[in-house]
């Protein structure tokens, strides 16, 4: 679901199909009038991606092109970089608000929970997802993806709401998307995105299995931080196109433990892992690219970092080191098979005990045990790495001299593909985030906001949320836990 002015060239019905019945002659037999309106013409980007011709590297594969530099600032939105063909169903367009201009915006956590409130637009809902679900053979739930800054923070809380009581017992895991904040924002926007944010996540955890804001931010609340940072990567906050790629990249290795078909790990069983005990809020962390160096094997690599993992976070709630881990969801992808293990000639002494492991996958869960005893972990180690070919943003060229297992043709040409190394993590580090946040939402004078106010949420709803933001706080407060 997105607003008007947000598909540029996309077609509303996609372009999967084409539909027949537009391009049979007109049977009417009166007078006609056409009315054609004027295609919107393709992102630079796009066009230029659609009429590369490739590169034939040295092993024989046909890559890509890279995109030039500087063309990036063009993306204005998810439809400008879009190579697949999307079912007819695929899109419902939120025509009563707009995605560009200072007028009609959907900016209020109220406003969005309206638009499922209207018939139209709930049974337009409905509809497509009752002609998906019966397509599948094996449900295991939904995954939301929403902004949690703006009026769509409402709309993903409708939707939880709707999939809960319909599909009751299927899983149900929302991510929560917030871009980067500006400095130099407006007032206005500043608090309402606190308010979406702080709204949005206490009634999206009321009807997910759990919810995990995604955000290279570097906190959720008003006080100004600066973005996070890569010890390997170089991108540019203010683009949304390359936060997205990097959200993008963590999320698809992170959700690979129920995507995979070889996976014994359904949906439900992550989400009971991860957020018993109340704690329904979770944090990912990421390292991209995970640092190999070609000839270094697994073992090698995680005792050189002993405790010292360059986990960045991608939750906007802090940093974790130092705070005690409840449960936890590993993801290691990309490493090759003969790399899993030591590679030490008969009779050496072993360096370290991850030296000793007869598979990667010992060496993995043993590395989580020694840096997080007593804690529930699920890990899985994946042979197949992150595709980065274009359209992904240029990120790594800058420093693949460096050695790192980049698959990739030579200097200059695009990155293909990288290991990555990503988690989802229940921690105490969210008992100071939430009860942050709440602080923050009650030292806020809603007289001040009324519009907010109007959109639809009414005072009791604002000491309710305080309360109901405290409540969960108090689920990651250490020594609070019924596993102690």
């Amino acid at each position: 679901m997105d607003l008007k002015g947000s598909l540029n060239s996309l077609k509303e019905e996609g372009g999967l199909y084409k539909d027949r019945q537009l391009e049979a002659a007109v049977a009417w037999q009166g007078k006609l009038t056409t009315h054609r309106e004027e295609e919107y013409p393709k992102n630079p980007n796009l066009q230029d991606l659609l009429s590369a011709e490739g590169v034939l590297n040295t092993d024989g594969v046909w890559r890509t092109k890279p995109i030039q530099n500087g063309k990036e600032n063009g993306v204005r939105v998810w439809s400008d970089f879009l190579r697949v063909h999307l079912h007819p169903r695929s899109i419902c367009v939120i025509h009563k608000y707009n995605h560009d201009g200072e007028t009609g915006r959907l900016e209020a956590f109220g406003q969005g929970e309206g638009i499922l409130k209207e018939p139209r637009y709930l049974e337009e809902l409905e509809d497509r997802l009752h002609f998906y679900v019966e397509e599948c053979d094996y449900l295991q739930g939904f995954q939301i993806l929403c902004d949690l800054h703006d009026g769509f923070s409402g709309v993903g809380a409708k939707t939880a709401e709707l999939l809960q009581d319909e599909y009751s017992g299927r899983g149900v895991i929302t991510w929560g998307l917030l871009p980067v904040p500006s400095s130099l924002g407006e007032p206005q926007k500043k608090i309402y995105r606190l308010l979406n944010t702080a709204f949005g996540l206490v009634h999206l955890t009321g009807y997910s299995s759990f919810v995990c804001p995604l955000s290279l931010g570097g906190h959720l609340g008003l006080r100004p931080k600066p973005p996070v940072s890569f010890p390997d990567l170089h991108y540019d906050a203010t683009l949304p196109f390359h936060c997205s790629a990097i959200l993008a990249t963590a999320l698809d290795t992170v959700t690979a433990p129920f995507r995979l078909r070889s996976s014994m790990v359904p949906m439900a069983h992550l989400a009971d892992l991860l957020s018993f005990s109340g704690r329904k809020v979770v944090t990912a962390e990421a390292v991209i690219p995970f640092p190999l160096d070609p000839g270094q094997a697994l073992p090698d690599i995680l005792g050189q970092l002993g405790g010292t993992t360059p986990w960045t976070p991608l939750s906007a709630c802090g940093d974790s080191a130092g705070s005690r881990c409840f449960a936890q969801s590993v993801v290691l992808r990309g490493i090759d098979r003969t790399s899993h293990t030591s590679k030490l000639n008969p009779g050496t002494p072993l360096p370290s005990a991850l030296h000793a492991c007869a598979s990667g996958e010992e060496v993995l869960a043993l590395y989580l045990q020694q840096q997080h005893p007593r804690v529930l972990s699920s890990s899985h180690l994946l042979l197949t790495p992150c595709r980065v070919a274009p359209p992904y943003p240029h990120l790594f060229s800058s420093f693949s001299h460096k050695g790192l297992a980049l698959d990739g043709p030579p200097k200059g040409a695009a990155v293909q593909s990288i290991p990555v190394f990503g988690a989802l993590r229940s921690s105490s580090s969210l008992y100071r985030t939430l009860g942050d946040l709440a602080e923050e939402l009650a030292r806020l004078d809603l007289r001040r906001w009324a519009s907010f106010m109007d959109a639809g949420v009414e005072r009791g709803d604002m000491e309710e949320l305080l309360q109901d933001l405290h409540s969960l706080a108090q689920c990651y407060q250490e020594g609070n836990s019924l596993s102690n």
